[in-house]
């Protein structure tokens, strides 16, 4: 169970509720046009403008299977945000009022440690960790994160496609990234491929033509990630949403990221990002099948 302690916190005194109904919006009088190259710029644009942030955030997990009729609604915690292109994060959760750290976790892209004051735990291990989880909300892992902030630019010689969508509530303009299914971990694409599959598609709220939501899919056709971002603000002379959602349906979890402060771009030293285990805490490691119980004295 890798983030157990971790949903514990988030779980106090949660309460099933039925997930409410959306009433249907209604599309926009006025919307903007713009061209398949205008849109690939403005995205290419976006995913060098972020580097780093720096935020102090709320965030909230709603976790459970939608087709048994149930969602689970998980407590609102506020906390910290720390975030370095391509793949360096820390996450630190708070108790409401008194806002004493009910958890710290961080993640290189390599491997990820976590430190629970209230359990006396210290977790560790690789950050692609495939542990699936009955529980959603111990599914969550800190690089889902970082996926969610930095964007993976668009290449020159991927394949794009372009089309409109018109939903209940907006209009969209729709890029569709492709790539070979033969060479999905190259560099390069083939043109003379005939075997495709859909890398990520990006929409574009044609309201404003902010990319109001990411999919990226995996070689079968799923959906890994599905994140909306809204309320899109200005921070440290660039744009950044105040709203995200990010959206797992393989691990069956929807985070809610709320921004209420940011800074960006400035250097963050890599201390920041240094989690290091408490003396007497217990060390759990996530890496290994067998792990042996009881306090353990930390890493040199």
């Amino acid at each position: 169970m890798v983030f157990l302690t971790v949903a514990t916190c988030f779980s106090a005194g949660c309460a099933a509720n039925q997930k409410p109904s959306a009433r249907p919006g209604r599309v926009p009088a006025q919307v903007q046009t713009a061209t398949k190259q205008q849109l690939i710029a403005s995205y290419k644009e976006q995913a060098k403008a972020i580097q780093s942030i720096n935020a102090s955030v709320s965030m909230k997990l709603t976790a459970g299977t939608a087709y048994l009729g149930v969602i689970k609604q998980y407590h609102e915690v506020n906390g910290f945000l720390l975030a370095q292109n391509p793949a360096s994060i820390r996450v630190i959760g708070q108790a409401p009022i008194v806002g004493t750290n009910i958890f710290d976790m961080v993640s290189d892209g390599q491997t990820f440690h976590i430190f629970i004051p209230s359990k006396n735990q210290f977790l560790v291990g690789p950050a692609n960790l495939q542990r699936q989880s009955a529980k959603p909300i111990e599914n969550l892992r800190p690089q889902h994160l970082t996926e969610a902030i930095f964007w993976v630019p668009i290449s020159d010689d991927e394949p794009v496609l372009f089309e409109s969508d018109d939903e209940p509530e907006a209009r969209y303009y729709v890029l569709t990234v492709i790539q070979a299914a033969s060479t999905a971990n190259a560099t390069t694409v083939s043109p003379a491929s005939t075997d495709w599959q859909i890398d990520r598609k990006i929409w574009f709220d044609r309201a404003d033509l902010n990319v109001a939501r990411l999919q990226v899919y995996d070689p079968t056709g799923a959906v890994n990630a599905d994140v909306r971002y809204s309320r899109w603000d200005s921070f440290s002379g660039v744009r950044f949403p105040r709203q995200i959602a990010l959206t797992r349906p393989g691990e069956d979890y929807v985070l809610r990221i709320g921004i209420n402060k940011l800074t960006a771009n400035e250097t963050i030293p890599a201390e920041r990002f240094e989690l290091k285990q408490p003396p007497g805490t217990e060390l759990v490691d996530l890496g290994t099948e067998n792990n042996e119980s009881g306090p353990k004295e930390p890493r040199p």
